[in-house]
């Protein structure tokens, strides 16, 4: 990456570092997952997690190179650092406090949002080109599979299912399943992070099965687009395709840059990439000049 603005980048690297350290310093617990009671690095978690944030500034494919940048364009930011190996030994061990940085800056950005209107979506993560589906077997043992996409594609590799808040398209909660898993098996476990509210929905979500259970057991309505063409661009249809719009753009920018041979690194990369966009979308740091050439 060339032309990097240091003073742009030091702001971000500051923005990030403010809302990870913060959170990490008021929930202790979420903190507190070593061992040992002793173990109080100097190269903090907050630290690490800033670094890897990085990749949703720099738009790199590695985080490698992320850790690699970051380092040669943050003099003295660091001073404490671990080499690339062991600051990438300690991200992986760092899921779960993502996934809670994701819902806390989605929280941030629902402050005083009162609307519950939601939007259920699925992408594919493919782990290969469709050249080598004949003898890919990355990740299989951690249920990557062959599935299809809603425009009839093959891929091999996961699904990506995502919650987004309709009107701040933040992305509330999402999971991790084998590429042919559907859509529905999906849905209940994104409702319970509803709190009720209405789920905009699309073909993947039929069946009065789960409007039942979605209704019954998390108080979330169920809507589907109108399928009647006389009926015109409805205002259900236009919601949910605002809502596709962004997270097609949000996995546009990130899907294909993501390099992973275990489960939890992919995991992991998924959810910094989920989690920087979130810090954006709620005004938590500023956009970089790379975000508007999405």
């Amino acid at each position: 990456m060339a032309n990097i603005e240091t003073s742009d980048l030091e702001t971000h690297l500051l923005e990030c570092y403010l809302f990870v350290d913060d959170y990490l310093q008021s929930n202790p617990k979420v903190a507190a997952w070593r061992r040992s009671n002793n173990d109080d690095p100097d190269f903090t978690d907050a630290e690490v997690i800033v670094i890897a944030l990085m990749q949703g500034y720099f738009r790199t494919d590695t985080l490698k190179r992320t850790y690699q940048l970051a380092i040669a364009n943050t003099e003295g930011a660091f001073p404490d650092r671990a080499g690339y190996k062991q600051w990438i030994r300690r991200l992986k061990q760092l899921p779960d406090q993502v996934g809670r940085l994701v819902r806390a800056a989605a929280l941030r950005g629902l402050a005083g949002e009162g609307r519950k209107l939601y939007a259920a979506d699925s992408l594919p993560i493919p782990l290969c080109e469709p050249a080598r589906h004949g003898r890919v077997r990355l990740l299989a043992e951690d249920g990557a599979k062959f599935g299809v996409t809603a425009s009839g594609r093959w891929f091999y590799g996961f699904k990506i299912h995502a919650l987004i808040h309709q009107p701040t398209q933040m992305v509330i909660t999402a999971m991790l399943l084998p590429g042919n898993r559907s859509d529905q098996v999906a849905a209940p476990a994104l409702a319970r992070s509803t709190s009720g509210g209405v789920l905009l929905a699309d073909e993947g979500y039929r069946g009065s099965d789960l409007f039942d259970w979605l209704y019954d057991q998390a108080q979330t309505l169920r809507v589907m687009p109108s399928d009647d063409p006389s009926e015109g661009h409805s205002a259900v249809s236009r919601a949910r395709q605002q809502a596709e719009s962004s997270f097609s753009g949000l996995w546009r920018r990130f899907s294909n840059r993501v390099h992973a041979r275990s489960w939890h690194g992919l995991w992991t990369s998924l959810l910094l990439k989920i989690l920087h966009f979130n810090l954006e979308q709620a005004g938590l740091v500023s956009q970089s000049a790379n975000s508007t050439r999405d």
